[in-house]
């Protein structure tokens, strides 16, 4: 895939992300680094051939614990550590968007 600094304005637009000259030419030569990389492992002779791993260790070994039900606390108790609530609800920042 080619990027471009008008693909990569697009998508950071698309995720309401504002980017500089600067930071999107940095993301253009990062995607470029990774798409040649990308293209390299593509030419691994047999890469087809070698079957996905699901763990990057060999010996991985896991062991999924009971679900079990157990106590916790009230939610008047967890409220008691909030700065701003309105009723059960704990009232955050805003963080997406402008000020209001």
């Amino acid at each position: 895939m080619n990027f471009t600094s008008d693909l990569v304005d697009d998508l950071a637009t698309k995720l309401l992300i504002g980017l500089s000259r600067e930071e999107n030419q940095m993301v253009v030569d990062e995607f470029n680094i990774i798409d040649e990389t990308l293209k390299k492992v593509e030419n691994i002779e047999n890469i087809k051939e070698v079957e996905p791993m699901t763990h990057c260790l060999d010996d991985f070994t896991f062991t999924l614990r009971e679900d079990e039900a157990t106590e916790s606390i009230s939610i008047e108790d967890a409220l008691r550590n909030c700065k701003k609530t309105e009723g059960r609800e704990v009232e955050v920042p805003k963080v997406v968007g402008g000020d209001n």
